[in-house]
């Protein structure tokens, strides 16, 4: 019998555990396919006759042993158990989840360098951490029994159970000795079955193990092992008691532990460019998108964004390495798809430029061809445009769908392979800045995203958020069900536990570097522990330029929004193809926070009111009123208007300057003005109307010549208010309209009367306090707040309000930046 005991167990499976084993091998002593065989103790049937006593363990069954290791010896013989099967086991074929309820985790100390490289969780020391292990062990059940495959095996290795387990967590390890198995899955259980207490159901047996019971004096029954491995014809199990063998000293475990974790880090270990396909898009998105992001283990992670996992969360506080995690994911998703398969709409809320990589820079031309949009310390209103896109995509789908009678995109694409329809993804970094506060533009995007969230499915739409936390959103407080309840795939990286269960501490331990994916909304038990890799320059570069010299003929690059850029008039193609061949001419003033960026202005012809008023003290004023004259200038023939400009306050003199020479080159009437000459030309428009010739009356600086206006003329007793008044209200009818700077709201509105007047339509309103444009506006609910390199365009004659990007003329804003 001990001749046949040496032969079953080789190497580590049956060695003397001392210093001498160090020399055997790891890794070499299982035989795949078959059970793995491991030596408890020692038998004595007679006097000076001892044999080994085998037991099959890994691949047949559990062992159990009804002493917890609060019992030295037991503590010291399950350290070997879990020895041998993790050294006669390849590097990374068997993962531990540790249980300690009596000695917070003593007896695991020795395998501590497994825990530092990540390879297995820390021990559980308590009734929840016991709880969380069941159902790690349950969601691997699970994972495998619903056809994924999965070579490793998960060792549930109980010391001791915690205080307070009882019938519920006997039963669960029932369950788990029951099916666990054919999933890889087994458990080495120290005190178990507790000890019965009187009046009390007993603890159920658990199959297809092999317990130790105590039989006194240190020694153990055995029972029959599971399967055809028998001690016994009648059931009673060995027939003489074991003694179980000593543990192993713990500088054997540490070294051994140590040549298993360089390796767990080694397997574990991964780089960008192992995440990209051998060859590109050559995968279809009719079913879903689908990447690898990173190793659980030995083998790879794959996420999905299809019907089972349309949206995802992902959190991780400043430093975490989210940014790299979704850089991991966008590049593995547009590597593996086509353009005419995915689409990309990427924003940023932060101040980092998470998503230049997939833009054309001065230093590299290059895009990723699938973005459509990206977002680049985007504005709220940028946000919430982007959302409306998408909001209309997915009606237009929706349409699509009816009309070939099916109510999926699958089913579409795969009846009419002819319709363009690629799966979107909308990417949204620091979402929770969209929704903070609760004015208008967070409701409105509350409802967008939980529209979106709940059919976008259905329509190839898919969301991802990432964010630091996603409590504390006011606009948030009573949709957080029905908008994240719709996101069952979490990504929590290290600070970001925040996106799973309360009851759920999986990502309280991670390193950056690594990530907790639950697929189950956060619940605690269906965590799966990854690492994802850096993405290196070198690495993301390279793949950037694969893409880019791949992208179809007369792909266009994603319409960029950088919330810090500058926007200059010569840049804007719409501004520079400018002709007088149009139907109705606009004032250009900037361009509008919208995707695409497109050109916003104001209409000027014959509608009452069609002037244009920029308010505001900032430098930018004039800026802005040089671009609006100029483009209106350039839908002029020359010769068919006369401009008058009146360069009247010394902070605009550059702009008029520049105004006038872009207006006396293109060929046009230019007159230049004084104080006294404006308030004269006032008076002749306002008395020679309708015979006046075409008039743009240009005024930089209109608040200078306030109290000029106020004085009456000694004969006709008219003020210069009257005749501006006049002009304004009669003006458009005959092709006269102002274009004017005023640098405060008092001065506007003493000009114009109460309220502004409601004689000139289109406001620029720059730096000018919310609380201040209210009474102009007649809306006191406008949640306008002056803020850098942005402007608010009103035309009042369409109640029509739009964030902008102001036109300047380069080193504009330096010289704000210089002044402050």
């Amino acid at each position: 019998m001990q001749r046949l005991a040496e032969m079953l167990t080789p190497g580590w499976l049956g060695c003397r555990l001392d210093g001498g084993a160090l020399a055997l091998p790891t890794g070499v002593d299982a035989v795949p396919g078959r059970p793995l065989p491991v030596r408890l103790g020692a038998a004595s049937p007679v006097t000076g006759s001892v044999f080994s006593v085998v037991v099959p363990f890994v691949g047949a069954g559990h062992l159990t042993v009804d002493v917890d290791a609060r019992d030295p010896a037991v503590g010291h013989w399950l350290r070997g158990v879990l020895l041998r099967v993790v050294a006669a086991l390849p590097d990374g074929a068997v993962r531990v989840a540790a249980v300690d309820g009596a000695t917070l985790g003593a007896v695991f100390g020795p395998f501590r360098a497994m825990v530092e490289a990540e390879a297995w969780p820390r021990p559980a020391v308590d009734l929840p951490g016991l709880q969380r292990v069941l159902a790690g062990a349950e969601e691997r059940i699970e994972r495998v029994q619903g056809g994924e495959v999965d070579p490793s095996v998960l060792l549930v290795c109980v010391a001791a159970l915690p205080e307070g387990a009882g019938r519920a967590e006997w039963s669960r390890l029932a369950a788990i000795a029951h099916a666990g198995p054919a999933a890889g899955v087994f458990l080495l259980v120290a005190g178990y079955p507790p000890p019965q207490h009187p009046g009390l159901e007993a603890a159920p047996r658990l199959e297809r193990t092999t317990h130790l019971t105590a039989a006194g004096g240190g020694l153990f029954r055995v029972s029959d092992p599971p399967g055809p491995y028998r001690f016994s014809e009648d059931g009673t199990g060995l027939a003489v008691p074991v003694r179980l063998d000593d543990g192993p000293p713990d500088d054997l475990v540490e070294a051994v532990c140590r040549r298993s974790a360089k390796a767990a880090r080694v397997q574990a270990s991964t780089d960008f460019a192992a995440l990209m396909p051998a060859e590109i898009w050559r995968e279809s998105s009719v079913g879903g998108l689908r990447t690898v992001v990173g190793r659980e283990g030995r083998a790879e992670c794959v996420l999905a964004l299809d019907d089972a996992t349309p949206h995802w969360l992902v959190g991780g506080r400043t430093g975490s390495g989210k940014t790299v995690f979704l850089l991991d994911v966008l590049y593995g998703l547009a590597s593996r798809y086509a353009p005419d398969e995915l689409g990309l709409y990427l924003l940023d809320f932060k101040e980092g430029v998470s998503f230049a990589e997939f833009t054309p820079t001065a230093v590299d031309p290059s895009w990723i061809p699938h973005a459509r949009t990206v977002g680049i310390e985007s504005d709220r209103e940028y946000g919430l445009a982007v959302l409306r896109t998408l909001s209309r995509e997915m009606t237009r789908r929706a349409t699509e769908l009816k009309r070939a009678g099916v109510t999926k995109l699958a089913d579409l694409r795969a009846g009419r392979p002819d319709v363009a329809m690629p799966r979107l993804v909308a990417v949204i970094d620091e979402f929770h800045v969209l929704f903070e506060g609760n004015d208008a533009v967070a409701r409105q995007a509350v409802a967008l995203l939980e529209e979106l969230a709940r059919k976008g499915r259905s329509y190839g739409i898919h969301l991802i958020l990432a964010s630091q936390t996603i409590s504390g959103v006011e606009a948030l407080f009573t949709k957080t069900e029905s908008i994240f309840g719709q996101f069952p795939l979490r990504v929590a990286l290290a600070g970001g536990g925040g996106i799973l269960d309360q009851l759920n501490d999986g990502a309280d331990n991670l390193s950056v570097g690594g990530a907790v994916v639950n697929a189950a909304a956060g619940i605690p038990g269906a965590n799966r522990v990854i690492r994802f890799p850096n993405a290196d320059a070198a690495s993301v570069t390279a793949q950037r330029h694969l893409l880019w010299n791949a992208r179809p003929p007369g792909g266009a690059p994603p319409a960029v929004f950088a919330g810090y850029a500058e926007q200059h008039p010569d840049a804007d193609p719409t501004f520079t193809c400018l002709t007088p061949d149009v139907r109705r001419r606009r004032a250009l003033v900037g361009r509008a926070v919208d995707v695409g960026l497109p050109t916003a202005g104001f209409t000027l012809d014959a509608t009452p009111g069609s002037h244009l008023a920029v308010v505001g003290s900032s430098p930018v004023g004039a800026d802005v009123l040089h671009a609006a004259t100029v483009s209106l200038a350039r839908q002029h023939t020359p010769g068919t208007v006369r401009f008058l400009v009146a360069p009247l306050a010394a902070a605009a003199d550059e702009a008029a300057d520049a105004t006038v020479d872009a207006l006396t080159t293109a060929g046009h009437p230019c007159e230049t003005t004084t104080a006294t000459q404006y308030r004269a030309h006032l008076a002749g428009l306002a008395a020679g109307l309708p015979d006046v010739p075409p008039t743009c009356l240009v005024v930089f600086g209109a608040d200078t010549v306030s109290n000029l206006l106020a004085v009456s003329d000694p004969t006709t007793y008219r003020t210069g208010h009257d005749d501006l008044r006049a002009v304004l209200a009669n003006g458009p009818g005959h092709g006269v309209h102002l274009l004017g700077w005023w640098r405060t709201v008092g001065r506007f509105t003493d000009d114009l009367g109460p309220g502004g007047g409601g004689e000139i339509a289109g406001l620029v309103v720059l730096n000018v306090p919310g609380a201040d444009i209210g009474p102009l506006l007649g809306d006191y609910t406008s949640t306008w707040q002056p803020r850098p390199n942005r402007a608010l365009l009103v035309d009042r004659n369409d109640n029509r309000s739009t964030l902008i990007v102001p036109y300047v003329r380069p080193g504009t804003l330096d010289q704000i930046d210089d002044l402050t």
